[in-house]
């Protein structure tokens, strides 16, 4: 598993992410404070605090090509 943080600052940003997540097979959550959610779930990110960094948890060792395209969003 890897754990690294990300900003997501628009309507947009939400999307393209929630697009590159939902490519890959294995399961990626995001931990805001108390609350974690689903990457691929769209309604489940905006529920979040999106003013504030977001821990992304991503339940695989090889996610080389994953990290690469969501390179934009991390902090």
């Amino acid at each position: 598993m890897k754990s690294f943080n990300i900003s997501l600052k628009s309507i947009t940003d939400v999307k393209d992410f929630v697009n590159i997540v939902n490519k890959y097979d294995f399961d990626i959550d995001l931990t805001s404070g108390r609350y974690v959610v689903d990457a691929k779930s769209i309604m489940g990110i905006f529920s979040l605090d999106l003013s504030k960094p977001i821990r992304v948890d991503v339940h695989t060792d090889n996610c080389d090509e994953f990290c690469e395209e969501i390179k934009n969003f991390l902090v």
